[in-house]
C-alpha cells in the first residue's frame, strides 16, 4: 500500500467523522424543536399566570 492511498483513506475517514458530528448536531436540534412544539401543543406552558383567568393564581388567605 502506497502513502498516497493511505493518506487518502485517512482523509476520507476524517471527513466521514466530521459529517457524522454535523448529522448528530442537526438531529439534536430537530429533536429539541419537536419537543418544544409538542410541549406547546400539550399546554405545558400553562403554568405561567398570563394564561390563567382573572383571580386565579393569586395569594390565598386561609386564616379566616
Amino acid at each position: 500500500m502506497d502513502i498516497t492511498s493511505l493518506v487518502a483513506g485517512l482523509l476520507a475517514a476524517q471527513a466521514g467523522n466530521v459529517q457524522t458530528q454535523i448529522d448528530a448536531t442537526i438531529l439534536k436540534s430537530n429533536a429539541d424543536s419537536e419537543k418544544s412544539t409538542v410541549l406547546t401543543l400539550l399546554g405545558a406552558s400553562q403554568n405561567s399566570p398570563a394564561n390563567l383567568g382573572a383571580g386565579i393564581g393569586g395569594n390565598l388567605d386561609i386564616s379566616a
